[in-house]
């Protein structure tokens, strides 16, 4: 019942993201123009981020499906998690898996591919996290698995049962995103199907989890986007209830946060400055101004913003996901009409 909801949902989101993909009013465009402005700050805040131009650097073969998942290595390499030739809209199921390569490498730095992974392992990818040892996490929706890879994308662990739907301690019902603890303890956003955070240690045995559906503190409609910070307090995207609800490392509820300029928060990242960043992909016809990026302290407040809803450079139709580097570059992904990845950064820098 709740995937069957979900896919009611996604299939509204589309179609108001194909309305605003085929024009939204003219105030509307000329707002995210006017917010994309490379060099730009968002109004009434002190930093600002600037496209990098040309990045990545895209030959005939670099053609890029549906990018729902970023992480960046100890390297400075960007891994880019794409859906090749295969839309998902919601709710499909495939009997195969993508034949081509899904997870890209990507010089942080240049912008040019270095490699590619991830060929005939994931039937629907969604999220990509790097943990500190450089190792490769994968969800994936259809498979209601959550994987681990190595640095050259070798199968460490699977959690989950493949192909099986369920809300227990072996089960996942379309996982949306991981993060992993610098100690090895692993979290799972499991919400499309699912309404709940779930624990693991690091070799893989369930701990405990926590969350419902709803709208209370502690409960979710679609945790899409997990991370942690040093002091291992989740940081969780609660996408449908337009929020950010934060724990400690037992599901505690400590505070959430929640505003206009925030917006939609689909996923987080941690910055190497300790700042948590977001996207707002937005949602229905409505909201068809939003897409931007935010940076916000540990306490909420938003220190930065900009982006806005397009196609054209700087702006974003339904931003998926976004990384760090060491230097504080932000890379945001485009997974619906999009489809592609964008590097910022801050103001004052130079490319």
């Amino acid at each position: 019942m709740r995937g069957a909801m979900f896919k009611a949902k996604w299939l509204a989101l589309a179609g108001g993201l194909l309305l605003a993909a085929n024009g939204g009013t003219a105030e509307q465009d000329a707002r995210a123009r006017a917010a994309a402005e490379p060099g730009g700050k968002g109004e009434g805040y002190p930093q600002g981020y600037r496209l990098v131009h040309d990045w990545p650097q895209r030959p005939i073969r670099f053609i890029l499906g549906q990018v729902s998942g970023l992480g960046v290595n100890s390297k400075g390499e960007v891994l880019a998690l794409h859906r090749a030739d295969r839309f998902w809209t919601g709710g499909e199921s495939y009997d195969s898996p993508i034949a081509r390569p899904t997870i890209l490498k990507i010089s942080g730095a240049t912008g040019e591919r270095l490699g590619a992974l991830g060929a005939g392992q994931f039937f629907m990818p969604h999220g990509l996290s790097v943990d500190h040892e450089d190792n490769i996490w994968v969800t994936d929706v259809a498979l209601h698995q959550v994987f681990k890879l190595s640095p050259e994308g070798e199968l460490l662990m699977a959690l989950g049962e493949r192909g099986k739907a369920g809300d227990d301690a072996r089960r996942f019902d379309m996982p949306t995103d991981a993060a992993v603890a610098r100690n090895g303890d692993i979290y799972i956003s499991d919400g499309y199907g699912n309404s709940r955070i779930a624990k693991f240690s690091p070799d893989g045995e369930f701990l405990f989890d926590w969350g419902l559906e709803g709208q209370g503190p502690g409960e979710f409609d679609v945790p899409h986007g997990i991370a942690l910070d040093a002091e291992q307090r989740v940081y969780v995207a609660d996408r449908g209830n337009k929020r950010v609800q934060v724990f400690d490392r037992d599901g505690a509820y400590l505070t959430e946060w929640q505003s206009d300029a925030l917006g939609r928060p689909w996923a987080l990242s941690l910055g190497p400055d300790n700042l948590i960043y977001a996207v707002d992909g937005g949602n229905l016809s409505q909201e068809a101004e939003r897409g931007h990026a935010v940076q916000m302290n540990l306490q909420g407040e938003i220190l930065a913003k900009w982006g806005g809803r397009g196609q054209g450079e700087g702006q974003f139709m339904s931003a998926h996901d976004l990384a760090l580097d060491a230097e504080g570059s932000v890379y945001v992904a485009d997974v619906f009409f999009g489809m592609r990845i964008q590097k910022f950064i801050p103001q004052a820098a130079t490319p």
